[in-house]
């Protein structure tokens, strides 16, 4: 499966497709690109027409020098689908994926798009606002350098995370790095974060205060044991979307979409099933 390359005007989409019936349109997560959710992909695209897009600043797509914001992906995103003529789809997201689904399901039911969107699918979905995690990325200022130094310390403390038992905590360091290094998207996010601790306040556009007004049935997953997303986030998501629904994948870390992506995509056809069959 090769990657494809489509003229949005402004900006390029790179994205991958596979499968044929109503297109699944697929949002990585923020370290992704097209092949982060290809597992699911796999499950999938004997049913459905399979879209994995790479987001504007990610992987092959346009890397403006911008200040990222959500609303950037959601215009991008819907400018791919005025362009791809996809006239009815669901909507896929995992994590800074999932956080853009959501905003593109508030902006398209305050403006009524054109394109159906049946059903959004929001895997261990950032977006809402935690002031705990204020400081948390303090730890990851000097992974913003430019400078080949911060490559070489990162090599010679290896051992010691290994040594430790967090090789986990060690390669999402290592992969923050890489993404700085190749995603401009990164570096805004990072800066927005630093911010919040800076400036004592929000930096960054969540979307639980808009939530509420998402009209499309609603399937939110979280991972039984995220370390990332802490449960209540997707919790946050269940209570404010109206009639959303909430499935727990048990004993699931933030990678759940590589390690238990036959359970998501069993969740995710019997919920859609469900749905075709009420229409």
């Amino acid at each position: 499966m090769e990657k494809q390359f489509i003229n949005l005007g402004k900006y390029t989409a790179a994205y991958t497709e596979v499968g044929k019936g109503t297109p699944i349109i697929f949002l990585h997560g923020f370290f992704g690109d097209a092949w982060t959710l290809h597992p699911l992909v796999k499950e999938l695209q004997s049913h459905y027409s399979c879209i994995s897009l790479e987001m504007l600043g990610f992987g092959d797509s346009s890397k403006p020098q911008i200040r990222y914001l959500v609303d950037h992906q959601v215009e991008f995103l819907q400018n791919f689908i005025n362009v791809k003529q996809i006239e009815e789809f669901f909507l896929v997201g995992f994590s800074y994926g999932a956080w853009v689904s959501a905003a593109y399901a508030i902006t398209s039911a305050q403006q009524q798009y054109s394109a159906s969107l049946k059903g959004i699918s929001l895997l261990a979905p950032a977006g809402i606002r935690d002031d705990s995690f204020v400081g948390r990325y303090d730890y990851l200022k000097p992974l913003l350098w430019k400078t080949k130094l911060v490559d070489l310390a990162l090599a010679l403390i290896a051992p010691i995370f290994i040594l430790r038992g967090q090789k986990k905590g060690y390669q999402r360091i290592c992969e923050t790095r890489q993404a700085i290094l190749t995603q401009p998207t990164a570096v805004s996010f990072l800066k927005d974060r630093l911010k919040i601790r800076n400036e004592g306040k929000a930096g960054v556009d969540t979307v639980e205060n808009d939530i509420h007004q998402i009209e499309v049935p609603t399937l939110v997953i979280a991972a039984e044991c995220d370390s990332q997303i802490p449960r209540w986030h997707c919790e946050v998501y269940r209570d404010k979307i109206p009639n959303a629904q909430l499935s727990i994948i048990p004993n699931g870390d933030h990678d759940f979409v590589q390690t238990h992506s036959q359970e998501i995509s069993n969740l995710l056809k019997t919920y859609w099933s469900e749905l075709s069959n009420l229409a």
